[in-house]
């Protein structure tokens, strides 16, 4: 019998503090986040500095409990997978001298993750990967489709050219008075209104694969301030609904064409946003009518920024024979095709 792969994963890109542990690339014995949102919050958004002070504090013991949990120590674990970018780069230093030191001092091979990739390898703890597959990443600092031909290879076929869809969800949350982190409200909202309100469609160049969220934020917001000058009282429910409904077509068709024009067997739902329950639920409705394309949509716990995903592509980097070495660094706009 082969040896398990054991890896440790270990995640500070942006606001989240994480280690995990899996084994084989896609059983997870442990996922280990301590959340910064409550010290964030009343700034109504992420501060650096202070991101990075807390993963100072927590990195330590994240770690040890990643292992605890897992029962396990390090002369079980076989690589130490890192985020090495994109994200803030006092953040990604916290997490990438953490891995360096415990890669030296244990004498374990250490692995560099790009994080969209990790998101996209979450997938993997839920299902195998079937190629070629399509992958759509929607979070706060990213959205694009990335196309994979096989494992470690990605071509972004689409991406944001401005805002990304959780910063849009963001600043739409701020305009409207909603606490930090606004998607998730601004998901409850839409919920209960309706999207009566006529908002644009950034559909770009035919065929194009692009995204442009910026006009659809300006249009919420001149669409709330025009209202006020009049004395008119806009609902925030019909609002909200009618900004998702925006945000989720474009993101529904546009993953749709492209799935067909590229023939893909597999569709992955990557990022934070991916925890946005009408997406999920308008790509299930889409794809169910596509019985040669399997949807993949991680559990809520791993749409988010996590170690489980960071270990999850590290274990495939690791098999490739992908490692890092002392002299690495964090690489704050880090390209995935070029990783």
């Amino acid at each position: 019998m082969e040896k398990d792969l054991i890896i440790l994963g270990i995640e500070t890109s942006c606001d989240e503090t994480a280690a995990a542990v899996v084994r084989n690339g896609k059983e997870l014995l442990s996922n280990v986040v301590a959340s910064q949102i409550e010290s964030h919050k009343r700034f109504g958004g992420v501060v650096p500095e202070l991101a990075s002070r807390h993963h100072v504090e927590q990195i330590t013991i994240v770690i040890e409990e990643a292992l605890a949990n897992a029962g396990i120590s390090f002369k079980d674990i076989d690589g130490i997978a890192v985020t090495e970018g994109p994200g803030l780069v006092g953040a990604l230093l916290v997490g990438v001298n953490a891995a360096k030191a415990l890669a030296f001092a244990h004498q374990i091979p250490l692995v560099p993750v790009h994080h969209i990739a990790g998101h996209i390898y979450a997938n993997r703890l839920v299902s195998e990967l079937k190629f070629p597959l399509l992958s759509l990443v929607v979070s706060g600092g990213h959205t694009e489709l990335v196309l994979m031909e096989k494992h470690g290879s990605f071509k972004v076929i689409g991406e944001t050219l401005d805002d990304a869809a959780g910063e849009a969800y963001d600043k739409v949350a701020r305009t409207l008075k909603l606490p930090y982190p606004g998607g998730p409200h601004i998901d409850r909202l839409a919920h209960e209104g309706k999207p009566v309100i006529d908002l644009p469609r950034a559909w770009l160049a035919e065929g194009s694969y692009d995204f442009s969220f910026s006009g659809l934020k300006s249009a919420v917001i001149n669409t709330l301030h025009n209202a006020e000058q009049r004395g008119e009282i806009i609902s925030q429910e019909d609002l909200a609904a009618s900004f998702q409904a925006s945000v989720i077509e474009v993101l529904t068709k546009k993953t749709l064409r492209a799935a067909k024009e590229f023939q893909v067997k597999q569709v992955l739902v990557a990022g934070g946003v991916a925890a946005n329950k009408g997406l999920r639920a308008e790509l299930e409705s889409a794809f169910v009518k596509m019985p040669d394309i399997e949807l993949v949509i991680p559990p809520l716990h791993l749409c988010t920024d996590n170690a489980a995903m960071i270990a999850a592509a590290g274990s495939v980097l690791f098999e490739l024979g992908k490692r890092g070495k002392m002299d690495m660094n964090a690489y704050p706009g880090l390209d995935i095709e070029n990783f």
